[in-house]
């Protein structure tokens, strides 16, 4: 028999960040005391008033299926959420809840993007966000950047990789893997250039609350009628309401894009869960007392994480203003990324992604959304593995 892959799926590269977190799994229950830096989840339970809602419907025989865009309550909800924390008009109509996420921009990118278009994203990128442009058919076009401007692209290197062919320029602040945060007049540098240049913004807010030191964010939609008309705003319940496998996300878009987003879920994936949505509209209407609780905490395991880094033989990190990732330099100790992650797992026991994952192979990249006995004990492995590197 011949088993023949599409060109399509044989040319994406797995999740490295799933991939890693598996094996140290793996590795724990085989016995083995493995300290894992790589999930991208808040190590906190969700709160307790967002699952008694789901279990309500649960009992209340809310289990069939919902509009595939969603639930109109739910919908109504998010809108209301823009109009207060944002500023932003947005009908119910122009809403799309999704499974997660990322669901939301792979919907995002299918529905705008088709062969011959450009996209163009940042690196340090979502690793995601390369493959999702590759499925549909489009160009990845990648901007670097490093630490020096804190893994921010400036205003001079998106106009200079725009073509006739760009279609869609990927904003995402606070960013995933790097913690890195646009400033309101940077973000809207970036947005007057894509309004001058007629390109769309996906701009990724999902980790829009999680936020340090005094930093803001201002969604770029917010800056004019013209941003708005070319910003789809991607957001989700996973991050700050810790809902990860609740599989919950959303767009806010343009009624057109809306509508062809609506189209493309309903003959991928139909409705989100619906039991589901009934505690996410919970999640946006109830109480947020526990967010300053977790900023607290995640804001103590960053401060001392960096300085730990910091004082490693080969490691310099600039510090997270935003998420909960830090995006550590590592090319001082010689090694590349994927050498030195896998050398880390097997020599010490501690589960880190290689920053090629993200499009930058002299870092890595460590999610301190793991409990400080954890961070303690991990990287003190780690500054163990970079002395014995150095002998």
């Amino acid at each position: 028999m011949n088993y023949r892959i599409s060109q399509r799926a044989a040319s994406l590269s797995p999740s490295l960040t799933l991939v890693i977190d598996s094996k140290a799994k793996q590795m724990k229950a085989e016995g083995q005391d493995v300290v894992g830096f790589g999930a991208g989840e808040p190590d906190f339970d969700t709160p307790q008033h967002i699952k008694d809602a789901c279990a309500k419907a649960l009992a209340d025989g809310f289990t069939k299926y919902t509009p595939a865009a969603g639930i109109p309550e739910l919908r109504q909800a998010i809108a209301d959420k823009h109009q207060r924390e944002n500023g932003l008009t947005y009908k119910p109509s122009q809403i799309i809840v999704s499974c997660g996420g990322k669901h939301s921009c792979y919907n995002v990118i299918l529905a705008t993007c088709q062969e011959g278009d450009e996209v163009i994203i940042p690196a340090p990128y979502w690793l995601s966000y390369p493959e999702m442009v590759k499925l549909a058919g489009a160009k990845p076009v990648i901007i670097e950047t490093s630490d020096k401007t804190e893994f921010k692209v400036t205003p001079a290197q998106l106009h200079a990789a725009i073509t006739p062919r760009t279609r869609l320029f990927v904003l995402n602040s606070p960013s995933n893997p790097t913690g890195s945060v646009y400033t309101p007049e940077e973000t809207k540098a970036l947005g007057d250039i894509c309004v001058e240049k007629g390109v769309l913004i996906m701009s990724d807010e999902i980790y829009e609350h999680l936020l340090y030191d005094g930093a803001t964010v201002k969604s770029v939609a917010s800056f004019s009628q013209a941003h708005y008309d070319h910003t789809i705003i991607v957001h989700g319940f996973a991050k700050a309401w810790s809902m990860t496998g609740w599989r919950l996300g959303w767009c806010a878009a343009p009624e057109p894009i809306a509508k062809a987003i609506d189209a493309v879920q309903s003959h991928s994936t139909s409705n989100p869960t619906s039991f589901a949505q009934k505690g996410a509209v919970a999640a946006l209407t109830g109480p947020q007392d526990h967010l300053p609780k977790w900023l607290a905490e995640f804001s103590k395991r960053r401060t001392y994480a960096f300085n730990k880094l910091n004082s490693i033989p080969g490691i310099t990190c600039v510090n997270a203003k935003g998420a909960f990732y830090l995006f550590p330099n590592i090319s001082q100790t010689g090694l590349k990324s994927a050498e030195f992650c896998a050398r880390l797992l097997e020599q010490e026991k501690v589960a880190a992604v290689p920053g090629i994952a993200f499009g930058a192979d002299d870092y890595i990249r460590l999610s301190y959304a793991t409990g400080m006995a954890n961070i303690e004990k991990g990287l003190a492995r780690i500054e163990n593995f970079c002395k014995g590197l150095k002998k």
